[in-house]
């Protein structure tokens, strides 16, 4: 009866107004802050930038800003960048099954726009001046030009301040602060080569200095014990597939997975079987209800994985899962048993003024 009642209710079939077809995208896209962080950071590197600043207020309910020295969007292009399907990183529909680049399906900006009130000033590097651009719940409400340096500036405020429903589901200031700092670290451990920063609240919680030397980056991630022990897993290259990162020796474990940390063509993952592979590999060397820290990042042809499965994009599939399986397997394997006592790195001559203050809580 009660079914009955509600299909009486029903009447036709209607398109939903765009106001609530890109409340339900957002929602697809945006979960909770570190959602933005990690939409406008991909955008960043996506456009080649090399020093990228997030700063934080509120846990990121208040403002979320991101300012990065990429190449910019010409300002023909900035109110498309905020329109849903709008991007430069697809041509066909064959691109999608060649995925070369962290977002790629036009709803970042436009999702976030949506649900705040967001500012955008960005200048490409081939002209003069800069473009500035408001939003407010998705609808564009000023445009000019602007003097700026070349990249882009991206500030969110008041997220989710027309959809008090999903504010609610925000968890607590420290929950979702920790939140962007794992969205920050899994970015600096990726990309080594890029300098970023981090404030929250207007004091620095996180910087790297965009070396390339990924030991600096654990010991900001970690400790500095933590990342002069780890073990190199010298590059694994099985033909098309390549595997580099740091693994744990044995002695240094934790009492969950939540440390073991895979990227796949820079994109941080979740995978069920490639953590069956590194435990597997460390099978008989930690005890029951230990597990490794591992920073593993698998480099293969794009189109040898699908990306798009996923609306966060944080699962993927292989076309050759067992084949990946077995390499991983076999590198990690190979560098335990075979693994020499890890290079003595002095810290404190190298960075000065890193201390163990500066490495956080990485679970």
């Amino acid at each position: 009866m009660y079914n009955r009642l509600i299909m009486s209710d029903v009447a036709r079939i209607k398109i939903l107004p765009e106001a609530v077809a890109s409340a339900i995208a957002a929602g697809e896209v945006i979960e909770r802050p570190a959602s933005v962080v990690k939409e406008l950071v991909e955008n960043a590197l996506d456009a080649g930038a090399t020093r990228i600043a997030i700063e934080i207020d509120q846990a990121g309910t208040a403002r979320i800003a991101v300012q990065d020295n990429g190449h910019g969007i010409h300002s023909d292009d900035v109110v498309l960048a905020v329109e849903r399907y709008a991007t430069s990183k697809l041509q066909s529909p064959a691109d999608l099954f060649n995925i070369r680049t962290l977002g790629f399906r036009g709803e970042a900006l436009s999702s976030i726009a949506a649900v705040s009130r967001l500012e955008l000033i960005t200048r490409s590097h081939d002209e003069a001046r800069g473009t500035h651009l408001k939003v407010e719940g998705g609808e564009i409400l000023d445009k000019g030009s602007i003097g700026s340096p070349p990249g882009t500036h991206v500030t969110i405020r008041d997220l989710f301040f027309n959809v008090p429903a999903r504010r609610k589901f925000i968890k607590s200031e420290r929950t979702e602060r920790r939140r962007i700092n794992q969205v920050v670290h899994r970015f600096a451990l990726a990309n080594p080569q890029v300098a970023f920063s981090l404030s929250q609240e207007g004091r620095q919680s996180f910087e790297s200095s965009g070396s390339g030397d990924m030991r600096e980056i654990l010991a900001r991630v970690f400790d500095l014990e933590l990342a002069r022990e780890m073990i190199e897993l010298p590059v694994s290259d099985g033909g098309e597939y390549q595997i580099h990162g740091f693994v744990s020796p044995p002695h240094l474990n934790r009492s969950n997975r939540q440390e073991i940390t895979f990227f796949v063509n820079g994109r941080w993952i979740q995978d069920a079987g490639l953590k069956a592979a590194v435990l597997q590999a460390y099978h008989t060397l930690l005890m029951v209800g230990r597990y490794p820290i591992t920073v593993l990042s698998l480099k293969l042809p794009p189109d040898q994985v699908d990306v798009n499965v996923h609306p966060a994009k944080a699962e993927v599939r292989f076309q050759a899962p067992q084949k990946i399986f077995s390499l991983l397997q076999r590198a990690v394997r190979a560098t335990l048993l075979g693994q020499a006592a890890p290079p003595r790195v002095n810290f404190q001559d190298r960075w000065q003024g890193l201390t163990s203050e500066d490495s956080h809580d990485w679970q």
